[in-house]
């Protein structure tokens, strides 16, 4: 018997107004998102909107967490309390920690917050702090935390061990400096050095050790794949897809017929190609490129039509939204869509007739966009490339002409002719591009690092990033124009104070400025920084002085881009924002018309930022993971690097070739009494007047490598000291460089 459909899911509007209402009624009593869900009827399946809306209702202040993570009305509206912040919490192993306000109160830095005044918290809770002192450690203010508003998680992943007779969990990182105890580790079958998945029962505090339950048995540590297993814990990445979607997603791909086009633009005659990573395994986007008798370019960025196969309402399309992006780590590949139609039939591979939401833009001969039309389309790409190949190509085009064929050869010539001018032009108008270290994990067929190698954007990627941006800039402007509330991918200003520090930063580093409030003046310190040895630090810093680009339906451009109007259009396979922006473009066009629920609209951009940056931090996390298990067998291996962060403890450098960070403790820098200058980022020896500061250059070999708790330790081999005269003197607040607390090696950054 066919088991009968779920019951409609609520709006995310209706959703808060039921949570509300019930958390209203006399008598409640406060409890846990899942008993909220059981109370107001819902099915299992929407406990996860249920957690969403309660965060959502939490940071709008309409609703509190006690201290068991049990939802609860707020105790007393937050506006009568002006001495206390909001913000995230970042503990220190030693105890101590910081407050980040959240949004940034009077322009003002970090909260520094004593140990015995931390209550519970743990890394990345938001928390409410009272401020006690303006001027307390580390010359910033000093608070105390007096609330824990919301949990940032309640399971982590940890090694499981014995001792004393009782079962213990480290958890991984720096997240509690301390092992916690578990309940009845039997129950799971843990053995000592598994890596374990741990639900917190009661957070750690100065007065309680903590305790947890081990809720599942990830394998030996250091066993192949158990790393990124850990990390997709860690980071409650999804997991396989559920039988209905996979039903769904084998349905739609069956309903796929090359041969009916239905009204499509026939585009299989035009010369198109794709330029990929090697190891991409998905195709999105697609290129064609033709000029005019008058010298225009006509542009055709083709992008699959995942819309035509993912449909609103469906189980397939409500799965895409939960996961709202694809996760990349080095060893696989987290996808968004089922692969039946991800590498399949929603892909854009060569040779084969595929279905794509085209957009056909008319440029003058120096790059400006004349015209934009989106039409449905079908394609038939003519060649995969890779970026290697390209750059290759490009190298030596004639080597090429005996490979390609002469319509093939042309199209290379044109489109990286028009990409120039496409940057050329974006960099004129004040674009900011960041050179920031990437790496490329290597690894055998068990998941083990063999190598990484510094990840270089050469020319190829340039031409896919330039006919990307303006595509997406194209779509947004259309959308914008029609008058419709669609996903936008937005960038604020930078705020004036931060740009004030950059500047006096990047002073300290020899690049001295007036004022960086131009995004002209951050291009030029950019260009000056570039091939320095403190272009590292010079392009983090930047970076840190920038708000977070993320999804949004307010109009408030892309600062970066220097775009007013800019979506994401041209990656539907992996994000499920440009999958929205497709079906607003074909409702657009069949309609005339498109009507689109602000709020709802809101609700979905908050939760695909929230996605894309779990996303992110899961991918840099599992790399800093896979490269610390490469250095464990390096120990002494010796490299060139730069130092990337000045503390009052030590230094962090970051290898050129190899962009890994670690630690050189004060104490392993030479003998000195070290005086450190937060203003110029510095610490210089008293007696000998030795300086290091960000940017300088060193050589250091591996020392310690701890990959439990994730921290890689350098000494020093070879400095470049800069003499006394030429540095940045330390003012009169420079500290003598500190031994840290037992185990402290807190960046706040």
């Amino acid at each position: 018997m066919k088991e009968p459909p779920p019951p409609p899911s609520l709006t995310d509007d209706q959703l808060e107004q039921a949570i509300l209402d019930l958390v209203r009624q006399p008598g409640y009593q406060p409890a846990k998102p899942r008993i909220l869900a059981r109370r107001l009827g819902l099915p299992p399946a929407d406990l996860d909107a249920v957690r969403q809306a309660v965060k959502r209702l939490v940071r709008r202040e309409l609703l509190a967490y006690d201290p068991g993570h049990r939802v609860r009305a707020p105790m007393r509206p937050r506006a009568a309390q002006a001495h206390t912040l909001t913000g995230t919490f970042r503990r220190a192993e030693a105890g101590f920690g910081f407050v980040r306000p959240q949004p940034p109160h009077n322009g003002q830095g970090d909260i520094y917050v004593p140990a015995r005044y931390t209550l519970d918290a743990a890394q990345g809770d938001v928390v409410l702090v009272k401020v006690l002192q303006q001027k307390g450690r580390f010359g910033i203010r000093q608070g105390m935390i007096v609330e824990i508003i919301e949990r940032e998680r309640h399971r982590f992943v940890g090694t499981y061990f014995e001792a004393a007779g009782g079962g213990y969990v480290q958890v991984d990182g720096a997240v509690f400096a301390a092992p916690l105890p578990v309940g009845d580790p039997g129950a799971k079958r843990a053995q000592p050095n598994d890596k374990v998945v741990f639900e917190m029962l009661r957070f750690p505090s100065q007065s309680h050790e903590g305790e947890g339950v081990i809720v599942e048995v990830l394998g030996p540590s250091g066993a192949p794949g158990v790393d990124t297993l850990s990390i997709i814990r860690e980071y409650d990445l999804p997991g396989d897809f559920p039988r209905d979607v996979l039903a769904a997603a084998r349905s739609a791909a069956r309903s796929f017929d090359p041969d009916a086009l239905n009204g499509r633009l026939d585009l299989t005659a035009k010369t198109v190609v794709t330029i990929d990573p090697p190891d991409a395994r998905d195709f999105d986007d697609a290129i064609s490129l033709e000029r005019t008798a008058h010298g225009h370019w006509l542009l055709g960025v083709h992008i699959a039509d995942v819309a035509h196969f993912v449909r609103p309402g469906t189980p397939l399309d409500a799965e895409a939204r939960q996961r709202a992006t694809s996760v990349y780590l080095p060893d696989r590949v987290i996808p968004m869509l089922p692969e039946v139609l991800s590498n399949g039939v929603a892909s854009l591979q060569p040779g084969k007739l595929r279905y794509t939401l085209s957009a056909l833009m008319e440029l003058s001969a120096d790059g400006a966009l004349i015209a934009c039309e989106v039409v449905p389309a079908a394609i038939r790409s003519a060649r995969r490339f890779t970026y290697e190949e390209v750059d290759a190509y490009l190298a030596d085009r004639q080597a090429w002409r005996e490979k390609l064929s002469p319509e093939v050869h042309a199209l290379l010539g044109r489109m990286h002719e028009l990409a120039m001018l496409l940057r050329a032009r974006r960099m004129h108008r004040g674009a900011l591009e960041l050179n920031l270290a990437e790496v490329k994990i290597e690894l055998d067929r068990h998941g083990r690092v063999q190598g990484a190698r510094r990840v270089v954007h050469t020319e190829s990627h340039q031409i896919i990033e330039e006919f990307m941006l303006q595509a997406n800039e194209a779509v947004a402007a259309m959308l914008h124009e029609a008058g419709v509330a669609f996903l936008r991918r937005v960038h604020g200003a930078p705020d004036p104070r931060k740009l004030d520090a950059l500047a006096e930063f990047v002073a300290a580093l020899s690049f001295p400025v007036d004022s960086l409030h131009s995004r002209f003046e951050l291009q030029d310190v950019l260009r000056r920084a570039a091939g320095t040895p403190a272009e590292q630090a010079v392009n983090y810093a930047v970076l840190r002085s920038m708000q977070r680009a993320v999804y949004s339906p307010e109009p408030d451009g892309h600062y970066a881009l220097a775009s007013e109007h800019y979506c994401h259009f041209t990656s539907p396979i992996r994000r499920y924002p440009d999958l929205t922006v497709h079906r607003m473009v074909k409702t657009l066009l069949s309609r005339g018309k498109v009507r689109a629920d602000f709020a709802e609209l809101a609700a979905l951009a908050r939760h695909c930022s929230e996605r894309e940056q779990r996303a992110e931090a899961a991918e840099r996390e599992l790399v800093k993971v896979k490269l610390l298990h490469y250095f464990s067998s390096r120990m002494g291996e010796e490299f060139e690097a730069v130092i990337t962060g000045v503390e009052e403890y030590g230094l962090f450098a970051q290898g050129l070739d190899l962009p890994a960070e670690g630690l050189l403790h004060a104490s392993a820098l030479p003998p000195d009494d070290y005086l450190f200058d937060r203003r110029t980022h510095s610490l210089t020896g008293r007696r000998t007047g030795r300086v290091f500061r960000l940017g300088d250059p060193l050589r250091v070999a591996v020392a310690r490598v701890d990959i439990e708790r994730r921290e890689l330790d350098f000494r020093l081999v070879r400095c470049r000291p800069r003499p006394a005269a030429a540095a940045h003197k330390p003012d009169r607040k420079g500290r003598a460089a500190q031994t840290p607390p037992k185990r402290g090696r807190s960046r706040k950054d």
